[in-house]
């Protein structure tokens, strides 16, 4: 009698429990394995549409509880605040990774884009473009217009 008792007590508490907690990934991936009250290993990854993402081992993250009894538990979030850049502002989207990239969209309309980035397409710019370092082309380059170099005009040489 007291075991039942003591199960049903249990199961009223998981029910009225929270539907979501904070706790910290054991092991990070598609698959994470999440510490809160307990341990809960292989959840599910969720983000907003178009968005891929994996949390690390140690990460924070928010875990919600749904189903029946609040048995079925997924990772949909994780604490990022202290990777927000110096003065971020409220409306601005900072999206980075481990290695070091990153895409700024500021409020202001600009984006800068930390680290090499490569492009399978076109590429199409409206506007001045400016380049500092080292440029290299490879194939064949088109200018309709003038060619300016060192601020004078290009006049290629007719030897």
């Amino acid at each position: 009698m007291w075991v039942s008792r003591a199960f049903s007590l249990r199961q009223a508490a998981e029910r009225e429990g929270t539907a979501a907690d904070m706790g910290m990934t054991t092991i990070g991936g598609k698959n994470a394995s999440v510490m809160t009250r307990g341990e809960q290993r292989e959840l599910e990854i969720f983000a907003p549409g178009g968005l891929v993402w994996q949390p690390l081992a140690g990460d924070t993250v928010l875990v919600v509880k749904g189903g029946v009894g609040c048995q079925e538990q997924c990772v949909v979030a994780a604490e990022t605040a202290g990777f927000a850049p110096k003065d971020m502002a409220p409306g601005e989207l900072f999206l980075y990774s481990t290695g070091g990239a990153s895409i700024y969209l500021r409020g202001d309309g600009s984006i800068d884009i930390k680290g090499p980035v490569s492009l399978e397409g076109d590429l199409r710019v409206r506007g001045d473009v400016t380049m500092t370092g080292n440029t290299t082309l490879t194939g064949s380059v088109a200018i309709n217009g003038q060619l300016t170099v060192n601020g004078e005009p290009y006049r290629p040489c007719r030897c």
